[in-house]
């Protein structure tokens, strides 16, 4: 199956595990979607994730998601750029999400990165996503 969206998907699929009230949900694996999960990990988000092999170049990625007193931790999770429309921001120009208890996820020179992390380095790039 062809996605034109694979980090979109991932992202629905989270959030759609979130309101089911799952504890792992999976989805097929990337780069790009290891270093969101990373970035999600590191500010809290998520539990953690682990890859497995389905076969030979054919890998998985199996996210444990967190709750809180019984309620999921990502209250909101979207997608800013799209492929149909890519979203560029200067760090100057970034936007805190919900003054700072949210956060946007990056897509740097150096790499994927939290829009704190982005401060503290001083770099722009492409807004992957929202959390809150």
């Amino acid at each position: 199956m062809s996605l034109s969206d694979p980090l979109g998907d991932m992202l629905t699929r989270i959030r759609n595990g979130q309101h089911a009230r799952m504890s792992v949900v999976v989805s097929p694996a990337s780069k790009l979607r290891v270093n969101v999960l990373e970035v999600l990990k590191r500010e809290g988000f998520i539990r953690g994730w682990s890859e497995e092999e389905l076969r030979p170049g054919i890998k998985n990625l199996k996210i444990e998601l967190k709750y809180h007193e019984g309620e999921p931790v990502i209250k909101q999770i979207a997608r800013v750029s799209k492929p149909g429309r890519r979203v560029y921001s200067k760090i100057a120009d970034l936007p805190r999400v919900y003054n700072g208890l949210g956060l946007s996820i990056l897509s740097t020179p150096r790499g994927v990165m939290s829009d704190n992390e982005a401060r503290a380095a001083n770099v722009g790039g492409e807004v992957l996503c929202r959390v809150f």
